[in-house]
């Protein structure tokens, strides 16, 4: 039976312990889990348990069950997603904030974390120039915080319309248009459907060979659109990193009082960094704004900012009302009413911590460092015959095509056996997309420990694969 009085302090040391060896292990061990899904699965999977086991036990046999099934997420040469790789010093404070174990519901129930929220969310509106009169949800990632600024954007057009969607929903509403650039991410969708806006009812707006919004395509389809208008832009396509024209689009949404929405997952840090603020331009008129903090702030995941320039919009469309909820005075910021929950993780500790540790230079330093590498890494494989790069590497993703002087089905095959050869030797991780109907093997230059040693290594690995691949 479990020993309800085991000292927490000797657990807690353990666990910290086992984490430390797994991050040190990292740069040695295989960038790739080394067991799959089903593997982990027929090792987990058992009856409920019946009776309790000892804290030390279940923290020991986590640690070594899970083992197998863990990636180099972390890692220096993790180019598999646009993620980051949890900064220790986040990490650090993740666990504080385990430990403390505040419900950031309210500003009544958690102080701390409430006033750390309002602290941090005006250092995120400076690092990443936007409007200070903006308001800030803490939310779990880019998809919510899409969701949040969306549903903000859908009951703030329809407000004008003469419609409360907040008390009435969508049953009698007038009809909203969604204008969306073809190469948006999925989650911008994802937030729609949720909405009751729907993925497929939008109306697709042509881009260029990046994946940009043609300005001329956004205008024609302005001018043909009823109001009330949406308009999503994105800041870093997920595939090429390219920057819809924003000046000029949101000019060209304005004629028709539209929203404007900018889906900036990763893209959005480039107005951190003064060599890369200029891909961003423009983007601070528009009415709101999606990033993460778990993509190149480095903290842990669970953290993401959405980011309305209407914080009364925003409020209409978050605040839940009931007798046992605190009232708000004036100057006081209630974290429940830019997000939607109210039970929740108190996410602004490790995004605190992160600004604290890099400030804005560091910051910068690093959004610039990894463009670099990013050119490094491009630079490298394009020299190798037979290797292509699709995009033009102006941010920190390289789109890689292999075979290129092949037939495009040829070309095809050969990426994605390539993409196998190197996930299967586990020297670096890079992952697969469809770009304009042709596999590509696409890489994303974004965790702190990744330097230029661990680029040309990877390179290298990928060129070794390629070598492998084009005459098998």
């Amino acid at each position: 039976m479990s020993n309800p009085h085991f000292d927490p302090a000797a657990l807690f040391q353990d666990a910290a312990a086992r984490a430390t060896a797994f991050r040190r292990g990292l740069s040695g061990r295989l960038q790739r889990p080394e067991q799959g899904y089903a593997a982990m699965l027929a090792r987990l999977a058992g009856p409920t348990p019946e009776s309790g086991t000892a804290a030390e036990r279940v923290i020991a046999e986590l640690a070594s069950d899970m083992e197998p099934g863990l990636h180099a997420m972390a890692g220096a040469r993790f180019f598999g997603w646009v993620i980051g790789a949890s900064h220790p010093v986040g990490v650090a404070a993740d666990w504080l904030t385990s430990a403390w174990g505040q419900n950031c519901g309210n500003h009544q129930a958690a102080p701390a974390g409430a006033a750390v929220e309002a602290v941090t969310a005006a250092w995120l509106l400076d690092l990443l120039a936007l409007p200070e009169e903006a308001s800030v949800g803490f939310v779990t990632g880019a998809t919510v915080a899409n969701l949040v600024c969306l549903a903000a954007a859908r009951g703030e057009v329809l407000r004008r319309a003469g419609w409360d969607v907040e008390a009435n929903g969508l049953f009698g509403a007038p009809e909203i248009t969604v204008l969306i650039g073809n190469d948006a991410h999925t989650t911008v969708f994802s937030a729609l459907q949720l909405l009751g806006l729907g993925h497929d009812r939008v109306r697709r707006i042509a881009t260029d060979s990046e994946g940009r919004v043609r300005p001329e395509a956004l205008a024609q389809a302005i001018e043909a659109s009823p109001e009330p208008v949406i308009v999503a832009l994105q800041a870093g396509q997920i595939n090429t990193g390219a920057f819809d024209p924003f000046r000029e689009a949101i000019a060209i949404a304005r004629r028709k009082a539209a929203w404007v929405h900018v889906d900036g997952a990763f893209g959005l840090w480039a107005r951190a960094s003064r060599d890369r603020a200029h891909l961003a331009t423009g983007a601070e008129g528009a009415d709101s704004w999606a990033t993460d903090g778990h993509k190149w702030l480095q903290t842990p995941y669970d953290c993401g900012f959405a980011i309305i320039r209407d914080s009364h919009a925003h409020r209409r469309a978050m605040t839940a009302l009931a007798s046992y909820l605190p009232e708000v005075a004036e100057g006081e910021r209630d974290p429940s009413h830019f997000v939607p929950e109210l039970s929740r993780r108190a996410r602004g500790f490790a995004t605190f911590a992160m600004i604290r540790h890099l400030g804005r230079s560091g910051i910068a330093g690093m959004v610039e460092r990894h463009c670099r590498l990013a050119c490094q890494m491009a630079d490298l494989l394009r020299a190798e015959p037979g290797i292509a790069i699709v995009n033009a590497v102006d941010l920190n993703q390289v789109v890689v095509r292999f075979g290129a002087d092949r037939p495009p089905e040829e070309g095809d095959r050969l990426t994605l056996a390539v993409i196998a050869r190197v996930q299967a030797d586990g020297v670096c991780f890079a992952g697969g997309a469809k770009w304009r109907d042709r596999w590509i093997m696409r890489l994303s230059v974004i965790s702190w420990p990744t330097e230029a040693e661990d680029v040309a290594q990877s390179a290298e690995a990928i060129i070794a694969a390629w070598r492998i691949c084009r005459v098998g």
